[in-house]
């Protein structure tokens, strides 16, 4: 079985360390990143199978780093991609879709909420 790549940005330390242990445990290899600018730069370089991005992060917002990925010519531009969010409002929803988030997470959420969320996306 092949391991599937994770990218995940956040700017939160706390958060992106508990899920980066909580991915790896499960086997996904993670790439951390802690803003939007180094999430670009790091979906510029190599793929992924999957991106998780936080909505609020300085640099680039998790809406506008998808909203690149989508309108991008690059190679990881169909990716699922998971938004986490504290903003649960109708009108976020809109521009998160608008955006091609494929689903997102409020939060809080619990690591295994993500788990399955990832393991729905990444498996089928």
């Amino acid at each position: 079985m092949s391991v599937y790549k994770i990218l995940l940005a956040d700017d939160e330390f706390a958060l992106r360390f508990l899920l980066t242990e909580t991915l790896s445990d499960e086997g996904y290899e993670i790439t951390e990143v802690e803003d939007g600018q180094q999430a670009i730069e790091q979906l510029q370089k190599e793929s992924f199978d999957l991106v998780i991005l936080d909505y609020m992060m300085p640099e680039r917002t998790g809406v506008e780093v998808c909203e690149w990925l989508r309108q991008s010519d690059n190679g990881n531009r169909e990716l699922p991609v998971i938004l986490l969010t504290a903003k649960a409002l109708d009108k976020d929803k809109e521009k998160a879709k608008a955006a091609g988030v494929t689903t997102y997470i409020v939060k809080p959420f619990s690591p295994l909420q993500l788990l399955d969320t990832v393991g729905q996306l990444l498996e089928g």
